[in-house]
C-alpha cells in the first residue's frame, strides 16, 4: 500500500490501511471558529493600488478556464482555447490563463485549438474518474484517465469516492489515487497527439475532494493529507457541481496542508479552489489567503490555480479599468 512518492519520514504512516488510519485521525482537530475567523479576517484585506495590476495578472494566469456541460461542442471548446490564448483582443499584454479545463472526449480538440491560436503554453486539462460523481469500477476510471492522457491531457482532474472516504475506508481511497497517477505516466516512447507530452512524461494529477460532499473541516484535513501522502500533484477543493464549492475557509484550511506537508516532506503540493468563484475581487482574496498561509511560493500557476468559467471576464474589465479609467462593462468581453 505504501507509495513511492511518500517520504520516508511518513512512509511508515501508509504502510496498512489500520496505520493509515490512526494517522489522519491523529491529526489535529480543526478549530472550525478559529478558521472562519481567520478566513474572514483575511477576506478583508485590501491590495494597493500599485500591486493590484500585479495581482489582477497573477490571477488570470492562475485560471484553468473551464467548459464542463454536456452540451460541449468542438466549437464550443476552440471558442474557449482562442479565448485563454488572448484573453484581450485591445490588449496583447494580457496573460494567457494557466489551462484549459474539459471532458476527456474533448482533450485532443483543445490541444490542437491551443496550438493553433498561440496558446500552445497553455496546459490541458481533463477532468476523470466518473467525474463528477466518482461512482465507478476502478477499471473504468483507470479507462477513461489513460484515454485523456492518450489525447494529449498535460493534467489529469480526478474525484475520489467520497463514499469510501466517508465510509473510512481510506485505504481504498489511497490505492485509487496511486492507481489514477500510474495512468498518468505515458508509455516510454509515446508521443501525445499535436503536441503533447510524450516519452513517458507523466501528466499532473489534481485529486478533487468535493469540500460540500465532505461534511467537516476535519474531514477536509484528512483528505488532503491522504492525498499527497498518495501523490497528488495538487489538491483540488470542488467540482463546481454541487452546493458548497470552493470557499476562503476550506481553501485555508487545504493551504495549511500543503504548507505542512512541504514542511515534513521537502515535497510541494498544489490548491486549486473551483466552483463559486465568479469575481475579481474574490479571487484577490484567495491571492491574499495564499501569501498569508502557505505564502509566496504558491503565488504562482504552477502551484495555485482557480478552476473557473466567468471569472476570467471580470477579472478583465477590472483590468481595463485600472489601466483606462474606464469600466467597460461586459459587452466589451466575450460571453463564454
Amino acid at each position: 500500500m505504501s507509495s513511492a512518492s511518500t517520504a520516508p519520514a511518513l512512509a511508515d504512516v501508509t504502510a496498512s490501511d489500520a496505520a493509515l488510519r490512526r494517522y489522519l485521525h491523529g491529526l489535529p482537530g480543526v478549530d472550525a471558529v478559529g478558521l472562519e475567523a481567520r478566513a474572514a479576517t483575511l477576506g478583508t484585506r485590501s491590495i494597493k493600488t500599485t500591486a493590484k495590476a500585479y495581482a489582477l495578472d497573477l490571477a488570470i494566469s492562475m485560471i484553468d478556464l473551464t467548459t464542463l456541460e454536456g452540451a460541449d461542442t468542438p466549437g464550443k471548446v476552440r471558442s474557449l482555447c482562442a479565448k485563454g490564448s488572448n484573453p484581450d483582443p485591445t490588449d496583447r499584454t494580457a496573460p494567457q490563463v494557466a489551462a484549459i479545463c474539459v471532458y476527456s472526449d474533448m482533450a485532443a480538440t483543445a490541444k490542437e485549438a491551443l496550438a493553433a491560436s498561440g496558446g500552445a503554453g497553455i496546459k490541458v486539462a481533463s477532468v476523470a474518474t466518473a467525474f463528477p460523481s466518482g461512482r465507478a469500477a476502478l477499471s473504468v476510471k483507470l479507462a477513461d484517465t489513460r484515454e485523456a492522457v492518450a489525447a494529449g491531457a498535460d493534467e489529469i482532474d480526478m474525484v475520489i469516492d467520497r463514499g469510501a472516504f466517508l465510509a473510512g475506508r481510506y485505504g481504498k481511497v489511497f490505492e485509487e489515487i496511486q492507481a489514477v497517477k500510474e495512468a498518468c505516466r505515458r508509455p516510454a516512447g509515446s508521443t501525445a497527439p499535436s503536441g503533447g507530452s510524450g516519452g513517458g512524461e507523466p501528466a499532473h494529477l489534481k485529486v478533487i475532494f468535493e469540500n460540500g460532499e465532505l461534511s467537516t473541516y476535519d474531514n477536509i484535513r484528512r483528505a488532503s493529507w491522504l492525498a499527497m501522502l498518495a501523490g497528488a500533484d495538487f489538491i483540488k477543493t470542488s467540482t463546481g457541481k454541487v452546493a458548497v464549492n470552493a470557499t476562503l475557509p476550506n481553501t485555508l484550511l487545504m493551504l495549511e496542508a500543503v504548507r505542512d506537508f512541504r514542511a515534513a516532506t521537502g515535497t510541494q503540493i498544489g490548491v486549486k479552489p473551483a466552483g463559486g468563484i465568479r469575481s475579481a475581487k474574490d479571487a484577490l482574496r484567495y491571492l491574499v489567503v495564499v501569501n498569508e498561509t502557505a505564502g509566496p511560493d504558491w503565488l504562482s500557476p504552477d502551484w495555485f490555480r482557480f478552476g473557473a468559467s466567468s471569472l476570467l471576464n471580470d477579472l478583465l474589465m477590472q483590468r481595463q479599468k485600472l489601466n483606462t479609467g474606464r469600466y467597460s462593462g461586459p459587452d466589451y468581453v466575450t460571453v463564454d
